[in-house]
């Protein structure tokens, strides 16, 4: 993916930060899918907040472990995506990223 212009970056830093905040993803993908750099991120978070309510539903049939490293997993996908939202660059998720290039808003 190519860099992002420094405008879309200074303008977006705030609502991208928003993207990896489980459900607030939603904010910035429905009021500024036009800013390259906030859809980018606001794509990853989206995947992440599903394989959240994933890893709750099967928490219930293969019991507490898998929330536990379930959660710890998307809690540190999250903090990463955060970091390089404040360090004003995109960053190649594990999974997450191919999934989240493959959604068309």
């Amino acid at each position: 993916m190519d860099q992002f212009e420094e405008q879309q970056i200074v303008n977006g830093k705030v609502m991208a930060v928003l993207s990896y905040l489980t459900i607030l993803c939603i904010i910035p993908l429905l009021f500024q899918k036009d800013n390259g750099f906030v859809l980018y991120h606001g794509k990853q978070g989206l995947v992440i907040f599903v394989a959240e309510v994933a890893i709750f539903i099967l928490h219930i049939l293969l019991g507490v472990w898998i929330l536990k490293i379930g959660m710890f997993l998307m809690l540190l996908f999250s903090f990463v995506g955060i970091i390089a939202v404040l360090q004003g660059r995109h960053i190649h998720l594990p999974v997450i990223s191919e999934i989240a290039d493959k959604i068309i808003l």
